[in-house]
């Protein structure tokens, strides 16, 4: 019997943990822009970032799972500690709801959620129904996982030995803190561990256990499952920046305070009081459930969801005074990392993928600091040619070197974001951000040449003539004003600012072919020298490369809103 329990514990776990799984990945597709407009409407006022956290973790179903998208968001520089600390407290509440839907025991409609879910996901013809679908066949199989497990474990209500091993385990309560933390630490995941003592209540195990004593050997557990969470943030705060860290060790301190005044006071009314008012309450306000037999007990599923979300919302209330203060010890104590990095480079955080909706966002910022850089050294490489500066020369050889490896990590975590469920739309912007990104490491490319040029220029002392100097100097002013327009277009996606590249791009190109003339007549009448030719003409083809690359990036962004492009180009023609 024992071996048959345990296989069946094993394989209902299973089976709510994988129900879990791909209903949180399903809702982040569907709920990913409203969780990224969520984040980007968050400031340092705490009840927005605490309701934020508990919506998202609503959305996500775990609290390791948001707490750790925090850790990468802190870590990528999209919040600051502050913030992130509102977040956290928010989400130990938003995760209490999937224990309030494991207490009505919808052990009868998951089959039909199964099915239903099956259906949409599979014969779905929009990929939004499909999505759909994948909640509901998760929340179907998270359901049945739980049928697993408390049919499984329900022959333990007649088990003495069993029995025993709840009273003795009922008067030693630091016993079931532990248990809690251990169980929680190795799955990361609270959701796991109270489903597991919600399928065990339900299974009829507490039918003899008289009063208040079934919820007060649940509750320590129950809140060491909350200590017990905070590994997986932990785990990843590892190798980050040190505010990174710091979150990590908010979410820590937040359960493990929790812990001490929970438990304290529990034991204290305990010790004073005949009957503990809190266990009393918990149990007046549970109801009562009927078992397979028909008896009718205390609904001790329902006690453990009540103390979870009564003990998260009282916590949140609890540490709130505390948080600004804890923030401020650990911005002033906690110390980085011996040899780690101040400039942090790419901002592309594992985990960013966590919520497909805010990694495409940030890759999008990553993209602008792309172009900025881009910018950077066609400037200094127009005033290495101009000006004969050598230091320049040496400044876009480095930050070439960064545009290239900047490109190289956007691509590889294109590539991973699109091997992940993302929407249709997100696919596409992934796409044309992968456009975007090549289009402007040969713009960076083509700042190379120029500084090549310009080394050849020095190396062989050639000289233009006040005229020719000019020329490149429009020329060098319209192109920066266009990647200067790139910036912008790659930050706001405005339309006007596609169409004023597309006209300095033309009129660059009219530009060139005009110089080019001017540049063959003064050859012609020996007013330059011969060798100064290459350099002139093989600049004009580098200036006129960047524009095109310019207007390139504008199509890209531009083909993200086609109906706005469509309007556009009908004013044009109008």
């Amino acid at each position: 019997m024992g071996f048959k329990i345990i296989v069946g514990l094993i394989g209902g776990l299973a089976l709510f943990v994988y129900g879990m799984q791909i209903m949180s990945n399903s809702l982040k597709v569907v709920a990913g822009d409203r969780m990224k407009h969520l984040l980007e409407v968050l400031t340092s006022n705490r009840l927005k970032a605490i309701i934020c956290g508990i919506v998202v973790t609503v959305m996500v179903q775990s609290s390791s799972t948001t707490t750790v998208m925090v850790v990468g968001f802190v870590n990528a520089s999209l919040m600051n500690l502050t913030q992130a600390a509102g977040i956290i407290l928010g989400a130990n509440i938003g995760t209490t709801l999937m224990a309030q839907l494991i207490a009505f025991n919808f052990d009868a409609v998951a089959p039909i959620l199964i099915g239903i879910g099956t259906v949409m996901s599979v014969f779905g013809k929009k990929k939004k129904t499909r999505d759909i679908g994948t909640i509901i066949l998760g929340i179907g199989i998270l359901f049945y996982g739980i049928s697993v497990m408390s049919s499984t474990m329900a022959p333990l209500k007649n088990n003495p030995v069993f029995k025993n091993w709840l009273i003795i385990y009922g008067r030693n309560p630091f016993l079931g803190l532990l248990i809690g933390t251990v169980i929680t630490g190795i799955m990361q995941s609270s959701g796991a561990t109270l489903a597991m003592l919600q399928a065990l209540a339900i299974s009829g195990i507490f039918a003899d256990v008289s009063g208040t004593a079934a919820i007060q050997i649940c509750i320590p557990m129950m809140i060491g499952a909350n200590i017990g969470t905070c590994v997986t943030a932990l785990l990843s705060s590892i190798g980050t920046s040190k505010a990174a860290k710091s979150a990590a060790i908010i979410h820590l301190s937040v359960n493990i305070f929790g812990a001490i005044w929970g438990m304290a006071l529990l034991g204290i009314f305990n010790a004073v009081l005949p009957v503990n008012p809190i266990y009393q309450f918990l149990v007046n306000i549970s109801g009562t459930m009927k078992t397979a037999g028909g008896r009718v007990i205390p609904n001790v599923a329902r006690q453990i969801a009540m103390s979870h979300t009564f003990f998260n919302v009282t916590n949140m209330f609890v540490m709130l005074p505390f948080i600004d203060k804890l923030v401020a010890f650990l911005e002033n104590h906690l110390d980085d990392d011996e040899g780690e990095e101040k400039d942090t480079g790419l901002q592309l955080d594992d985990r960013l993928l966590n919520n497909p909706a805010v990694a495409i966002g940030q890759l999008g910022k990553e993209l602008v600091h792309m172009a900025e850089m881009a910018e950077k050294n066609l400037r200094l490489a127009g005033k290495a040619l101009i000006e004969g500066d050598e230091k320049a020369i040496e400044k876009v050889y480095q930050r070439e070197e960064r545009i290239d490896e900047h490109e190289k990590g956007i691509i590889d975590f294109i590539i991973r974001l699109s091997n992940l469920n993302v929407s249709q739309d997100e696919n596409d912007r992934l796409a044309i951000y992968l456009q975007c990104a090549h289009d402007i490491e040969r713009i960076g490319d083509h700042a190379e040449n120029i500084v090549e040029l310009a080394e050849n220029k020095i190396e062989k002392d050639v000289t233009m003539t006040e005229e020719a100097k000019q020329e490149l100097l429009n020329l060098f002013d319209l192109i920066y004003s266009i990647v200067k327009h790139v910036k912008e277009v790659l930050t706001d996606e405005d339309e006007s600012t596609c169409m004023k590249i597309y006209e300095e791009e033309e009129r660059s190109d009219d530009l060139t072919d005009e110089y080019k003339d001017a540049h063959i007549k003064r050859l012609s009448e020996g007013s330059c020298q011969a060798n100064s030719s290459a350099i002139y003409f093989d600049l004009l083809v580098d200036l006129e490369r960047v524009g095109d690359h310019a207007a390139n990036i504008a199509e890209h962004v531009q083909s993200l809103h086609p109906r706005k492009r469509v309007n556009e180009l009908q004013g044009v023609v109008h």
